[in-house]
């Protein structure tokens, strides 16, 4: 029996899948030994886990309504975009893609879905801590590719 009215860690997901079409184009430019260093694209889907020791008012751990920017900083970088890597030695051709009218650039430090769950857990940890005043946190991300392949970051 729980007698305190304290809970461990209460735990929420909040799910943008593959259906709301963030379709991202990104290479691997260092996977010479694989098909991966070419431009290849998919419809990502992000998982975010959120965490906290006390529920809020109404008994939540996030409110999903708040998480707008979330979901805006999900299109604003993967939605119909290029996702390219700073490091990436080809990033001139790509800009003249952009420069172009072919192509949107997002340029990150590290590409693929190991770097996109990172950047995705950055920005919602520092968003939901601040939309709740220190309250909560996120735990984890997870960005699959498709329905086999997927990866987790967790700090």
């Amino acid at each position: 029996m729980h007698i305190s009215g304290r809970i461990d860690n209460a735990l929420q997901q909040k799910r943008y899948g593959h259906d709301i079409g963030l379709s991202a184009v990104f290479r691997q430019p260092k996977a010479d030994h694989s098909h991966c260093h070419l431009l290849h694209g998919y419809s990502l889907a992000f998982t975010f886990t959120f965490a906290c020791r006390e529920l809020d008012e109404k008994n939540w751990v996030v409110d999903f309504g708040g998480l707008k920017q979330l979901k805006n900083w999900l299109e604003d970088s993967f939605d119909h975009k290029v996702v390219v890597d700073s490091a990436d030695p080809k990033i001139d051709i790509l800009y003249m893609l952009e420069q172009q009218g072919l192509a949107e650039l997002t340029v990150m430090e590290g590409v693929g879905a190991e770097k996109f769950a990172q950047h995705a857990y950055d920005f919602a940890d520092n968003l939901v801590y601040e939309m709740t005043g220190g309250r909560c946190w996120c735990v984890k991300v997870e960005v699959a590719e498709h329905g086999s392949n997927s990866a987790i970051y967790e700090a």
